[in-house]
């Protein structure tokens, strides 16, 4: 007799949940976060950006708050909600305090990632599918990792719930998770392109106003504060040299996208800090874009697929051929690349693929830029692992590429009546 135990330990809801928050809330109490001497990290997240964020937070106790008084190169939500856990927590707050906190919100926001991807996959693919990619998430190193590195785990949660509302006919509620994720880095702008495709006319250009309208609304206070800083905030990340992709190979910046000192951000000059010493551009970043949105275009008027796994791929390959024409890569980006491979494909070449790209990424940074302290960051020619680093970047893009392939294939297919949209 079939014992049925098993299967039905595997498709509890309750398990996977407490499992997945379990396993998180032990890391981040076995290895609490610390500075050492006020400078060196420790614990949950070291390797990351969060001393770096907590340093600009910190401004907040001098009376320094988010654009007014410095800029920031990401959106208003990130350091919004520091600078709340901040002065919530008191005044010259410890970083331990403050960075455990933000611990806790990286874990709800990774529950949500969670099921997130487990709707999605029961949409496109039916429950048991949706379980088993429930499980594969929950098993994946990368996004337990880059939740104590950076905020991404925000990004990617609201994107993802952008797409489950659009499935499900709810585009006002897609549109507000758009803009949240937008007010926070600017990626889920790219799901736009996905309403325009497969929607009217009229749904897209609601979808967009009611985006743009509430982008403009939260910027709004800002751009009275300080303009400058505002302005700023909108543009930087566009301003940043090359890093750690095959256009900073052909430029020779051999570095991290860091961006520069907290001294920095308290002057609209400042800006310009983390480019000075780095290579121009050899193929200029317009030409680059113009490239990539041709491609685009011509996949655009090519998809057949117009179902909800359309959708879904779409929104993949955009996202993929984004961040190939980007002038940067950080490590963290995975976290939303990896749930869109596998709800695309939940095989298991999507998951080798999910691993392949963790495994790059990981042996890329920290293992070989952590051994360029000497050369603050830099990795020079001479360096016995740089040769390791070219292919690492060069096969990096070989995959995300392939994957392009991949996702428009998918898209070249006819559309699944039980999918329909």
């Amino acid at each position: 007799m079939k014992d049925k135990s098993i299967s039905s330990l595997f498709t509890d809801i309750r398990v996977l949940i407490a499992l997945f928050v379990a396993f998180r809330l032990c890391l981040l109490f076995a290895y609490q976060p610390f500075l050492l001497e006020g400078q060196a990290e420790r614990g949950a997240g070291v390797g990351g950006d969060r001393a770096y964020h907590y340093a600009l937070t910190s401004l907040v106790g001098e009376g320094l708050l988010p654009f007014r008084d410095w800029w920031s190169e990401f959106p208003p939500v990130w350091y919004i909600a520091t600078s709340g856990v901040y002065l919530f927590l008191g005044q010259n707050v410890a970083y331990e305090s403050w960075s455990l906190v933000l611990g806790v919100l990286m874990i709800a926001s990774e529950v949500g990632i969670l099921f997130a991807v487990k709707r999605l996959g029961t949409r496109l693919h039916g429950a048991s599918v949706g379980f088993a990619l429930g499980w594969v998430y929950a098993l994946l190193v990368a996004p337990a990792v880059f939740m104590w590195w950076n905020f991404d785990s925000w990004v990617t949660c609201f994107a993802l719930w952008a797409i489950v509302a659009l499935l499900e006919s709810r585009p006002t509620r897609s549109a507000l998770w758009v803009a949240l994720g937008a007010l926070t880095k600017f990626v889920p702008l790219l799901w736009v392109g996905a309403l325009v495709r497969f929607y009217t006319p009229r749904q897209a250009l609601r979808y967009i106003g009611v985006v743009l309208g509430v982008v403009v609304l939260a910027y709004a206070p800002f751009f009275a504060l300080n303009p400058e800083f505002s302005l700023i905030s909108l543009t930087a990340q566009f301003n940043k040299p090359s890093y750690q992709t095959v256009w900073a190979l052909l430029d020779g910046n051999y570095t991290t996208g860091n961006f520069g000192s907290v001294e920095s951000h308290l002057t609209a000059e400042g800006v310009r800090d983390g480019v000075l010493d780095k290579n121009p551009a050899v193929i200029p970043s317009v030409l680059r874009l113009g490239v990539a949105l041709a491609l685009g275009a011509w996949i655009f008027w090519r998809v057949q697929r117009r179902d909800a796994l359309g959708v879904v791929a779409f929104m993949g390959i955009t996202l993929n051929l984004f961040y190939l024409q980007s002038q940067g890569w950080s490590p963290q980006w995975l976290t939303l690349i990896l749930p869109l491979l596998l709800l695309v494909f939940p095989t298991r070449n999507g998951v080798l693929v999910a691993v392949m790209l963790s495994i790059l990424a990981f042996v890329e940074y920290p293992f070989i830029f952590i051994r360029t302290g000497d050369t603050e960051g830099v990795l020079l020619p001479t360096h016995p692992l740089f040769n390791t680093w070219v292919l690492i970047v060069l096969f990096r893009t070989f995959i995300l590429g392939a994957v392009c392939v991949a996702f428009y294939q998918k898209l070249r297919q006819q559309p699944n009546p039980d999918l329909a949209i």
